[in-house]
């Protein structure tokens, strides 16, 4: 058994080659093995917002707080809220962030296969973020 703190990790900035804005990453959960999952929680300030990227297994996004927009490629952008639970399917091209207004936190669940979680691709423009999003 293992018990880790609150705040025993320290939080990171999310760095420029995967956001774009302001991030704040705190980690919650490690994978450690023989586990292949790992748990964050991720502020976006008004704005801010990954990468288009993949997970190998997929991600689960819980939000907590403030509103959000996701988009999956190919679909419309759509708006999260705090209660809202997202998955993208394993391999699904997609990205997440901040309204333009307000602050989002979710925490972002996903499980590595052979060590690796995320496979980061190009940032997602401002005209691909100030699409109109769509209430889920």
């Amino acid at each position: 058994m293992e018990i880790q703190r609150v705040g025993s990790q320290p939080s990171a900035v999310g760095p420029a080659d995967w956001f774009t804005g302001t991030v704040r990453i705190d980690p919650l959960f490690g994978a450690a093995a023989p586990a292949r999952a790992a748990g964050n929680a991720v502020t976006f300030e008004p704005g801010a917002r990954t990468a288009w990227h993949t997970h190998p297994l997929g991600q689960t996004l819980i939000v907590t707080f403030g509103v959000g927009r996701v988009q999956r490629e190919g679909g419309p952008v759509e708006e999260v809220r705090p209660g809202d639970v997202v998955w993208f399917e394993p391999g699904e091209k997609h990205w997440h962030g901040a309204s333009p207004s307000t602050a989002m936190t979710h925490i972002a669940i996903q499980e590595a296969l052979d060590g690796k979680a995320v496979e980061w691709m190009e940032q997602v423009s401002d005209q691909q973020y100030r699409a109109q999003a769509s209430a889920g």
